[in-house]
């Protein structure tokens, strides 16, 4: 092979292996940092040696054990100026003397290990997302950034201390035991669900989605069904999928927002239905399921309904009914208050969301405001209609949502 279809080749083991290896390296080496830097030079290496020695059978295992080997010396040198870190050096002492890269099957765990890692409850919900983002995704500083509507040095100083808190408080880089697992598991499916919500519906900013934050949460959710196909992690995993089927028919070409009502569902993405269905089946069939396989339960019935009076409401008001006692909350509630309005009428609906309103809950949501609004749009009540599309849209801080709103106050005249 040339050394520019070496160079492509190393390219694509970099784009599909190399946070695979980095989690190993990690495993190995004890420091996050060091991982990294090993990493490209590792990289760096396969490029000046694979087009002398040829491509070898494993990749992975040769950049693994090349970074192990870099980061052994890097140690050496180190411990020589300073001997606080000798204690590392022993443990790659110990590494050297051991098998340099594991079963496949572990290596694959080493992924599940970083994320649990990184969504540790000993460190702040902000922390977790960029961590997981910036180590387990290999997103830039820059680019978690801009995803978040966040100063690169906010995020960069998140990161580092996110590790520091790793390394003082020895978290351990492992999967929690079985009895642990339950608590830990609700730590890491929030963060990849609250990386997906940002690339599904953008809280800020001028564009609706962001593709890219969706993609990774799908990847990391895919990953966690494929080595711990709990039935919260399949639930999760399908209703990512079965929300994200939708993404080219909820805007126009110009970046406006189409309801559900209103969207061409022959642009929805089939593939990712019958995945996401395959996986609630799944799910459901499992002795004990909870929030996440009942949200993706009802994203089911709107993606098997051919249009959205043919959607079975009756069936989407029951999900919400047990989802309301898995997980009472207002939100839940007025979700509840909308599929009620589509199966019972406007009136129905709209009595269930001034009760919320009643009650103080959700008054700055401006959601909740924009669904009010709808409501009385609906029942001819034009006054307080506009009332709640001005409350609505004096919260809502999207684009594309601020214009959807101008436009409905403009059709209210």
């Amino acid at each position: 092979m040339s050394v520019e279809e070496i160079r492509q080749t190393v390219d694509g083991v970099y784009r599909a292996e190399s946070r695979r290896i980095f989690a190993t390296l990690v495993r190995l080496i004890g420091d996050f940092d060091l991982a990294e830097e090993v990493l490209h030079e590792a990289f760096a290496s396969a490029i000046e040696h694979w087009p002398q020695t040829g491509v070898p059978t494993n990749p992975r295992a040769w950049l693994v054990s090349t970074g192990r080997f870099k980061a052994i010396d890097a140690i050496r040198r180190r411990t020589r100026f300073d001997a606080s870190i000798a204690a590392v050096g022993n443990r790659l002492e110990e590494i050297e003397r051991s098998k340099s890269v594991r079963e496949e099957t572990e290596i694959e765990d080493d992924r599940l290990r970083l994320i649990f890692t990184c969504c540790h409850p000993a460190l702040a919900p902000s922390t977790q997302i960029a961590l997981t983002l910036r180590e387990v995704c290999g997103l830039s500083t820059e680019d978690i950034a801009s995803a978040f509507l966040s100063a690169p040095p906010t995020i960069a100083q998140r990161i580092v201390r996110g590790k520091a808190k790793i390394r003082d408080a020895k978290i351990p880089y492992q999967v929690p035991t079985l009895a642990d697992l339950p608590d830990r598991i609700d730590s890491v499916l929030s963060v990849i669900y609250l990386v997906f919500n940002e690339g599904y519906s953008a809280s800020s900013g001028t564009s609706l989605t962001r593709p890219d934050l969706s993609a990774e949460a799908i990847q990391l959710g895919r990953l966690l069904s494929e080595l711990l196909p709990d039935s919260e992690v399949l639930g999760l995993h399908a209703l990512m999928l079965l929300h994200e089927s939708r993404r080219t028919a909820r805007a126009s070409p110009n970046g406006d927002l189409i309801l559900l009502e209103d969207q061409d569902r022959s642009q929805w993405n089939q593939q990712q239905i019958a995945e996401g269905t395959a996986l609630v089946g799944r799910a459901l069939s499992s002795p004990q399921f909870g929030v996440y396989t009942l949200q993706a339960s009802i994203a089911a019935v709107h993606a098997e309904a051919p249009s959205t009076a043919e959607t079975d409401w009756a069936q989407i008001v029951a999900l919400y009914d047990l989802l309301l006692r898995a997980d009472p909350s207002p939100v839940v509630e007025l979700n509840r208050a909308v599929a009620v309005a589509m199966r019972d009428g406007p009136a129905s609906g709209l009595g269930l969301i001034e009760a919320i309103l009643q009650r103080g809950d959700l008054v700055d949501y401006h959601l909740l405001h924009a669904a009010r609004a709808d409501l009385c749009r609906r029942l001819g009540k034009s006054a307080e209609a506009r009332e709640s599309y001005r409350r609505a849209l004096s919260l809502a801080q999207q684009e594309p949502e601020r214009r959807f709103l101008e436009k409905r106050l403009t059709e209210l005249g």
